[in-house]
């Protein structure tokens, strides 16, 4: 198991999934000018990285793993197992060491710390341990946002089209701080915590699914269109491709609450998923 999460780190951080390399190959050919240079620029450097294996981006992110385990599994091991391997990985990739104290300031110096990295688990009834690793930038996580619906500065009220305003407000006002195109996972529901981690979650779906709910995959190509009108581009230096995805996840709420977060990821979608036998 532990050389199995190893081997997903060093893949995670080294190389881009097909379908998020395809959708910047793709965002290369609608540009022209400069943001078609940068797309380029980003081509190369992931070229670079996978030829090397060394990470794409000098921040290696913040490890999100989701773990999904049969029933009854041995949860404490398995997450013994994690920050063992992200230890090691972090000096043989080598993954650079983010888990810094809030308060001291100091770092630990190998990426294991309070919360770190971010482990979340779920049952199924296989007989396998499936890991989905997320490495999120800290650039793109800066611009989260979570909106408490009505919001009347935005005219957003409790509906798809208060969500939309929602997520139009996050893109804008984003710009180009996290490193556009963005992928985007957007989240609704009725706790403010479970929201936000739903919208992250969403960043694990592959780039060309269609969402279940005909209205939310509706909303999803719309979103596309209507961000990519902004016109931020590129590294918020302009052109027509702002975002290459946008997901959305819904969760039942309370009636008195109604919570949509936005979560950005820059063009290196770094996820990797892996299943293990116990």
């Amino acid at each position: 198991m532990r050389e199995g999460i190893i081997e997903l780190l060093r893949e995670c951080a080294t190389d881009l999934p097909a379908d998020v390399e395809s959708a910047l190959v793709a965002a290369y050919k609608k540009e022209s000018g400069t943001a078609k240079d940068v797309l380029c620029t980003i081509l190369e450097n992931v070229r670079i990285a996978r030829e090397k294996s060394a990470p794409m981006c000098q921040d290696t992110g913040t490890p999100i793993v989701y773990v999904t385990t049969p029933p009854k599994a041995d949860r404490i091991r398995i997450r013994r197992e994690i920050i063992a391997a992200l230890r090691k990985a972090t000096s043989s990739v080598p993954l650079r060491a983010n888990a810094v104290d809030p308060v001291t300031g100091a770092n630990t110096g190998d990426n294991t710390g309070e919360g770190f990295p971010a482990v979340h688990f779920r049952e199924w009834k296989k007989k396998r341990v499936r890991f989905e690793l997320l490495l999120k930038g800290g650039g793109s996580e800066n611009v989260t946002r979570l909106y408490t619906l009505p919001e009347k500065s935005l005219n957003a009220g409790r509906d798809l089209e208060g969500v939309e305003r929602c997520v139009l407000d996050a893109v804008y006002k984003a710009q180009g701080k996290a490193c556009p195109p963005y992928f985007i996972g957007v989240g609704i529901g009725g706790l403010a915590d479970a929201t936000i981690n739903l919208s992250k979650r969403q960043l694990l779906r592959k780039v060309g699914d269609i969402n279940k709910d005909s209205v939310l995959a509706r909303f999803e190509a719309d979103a596309v269109k209507k961000i990519n009108a902004l016109g931020i581009g590129p590294m918020g230096l302009g052109g027509k491709v702002t975002a290459l995805s946008c997901k959305v996840g819904k969760q039942h709420r309370n009636p008195p609450s109604y919570f949509v977060a936005v979560s950005f990821n820059c063009w290196a979608l770094r996820r990797r998923t892996v299943e293990v036998s116990l």
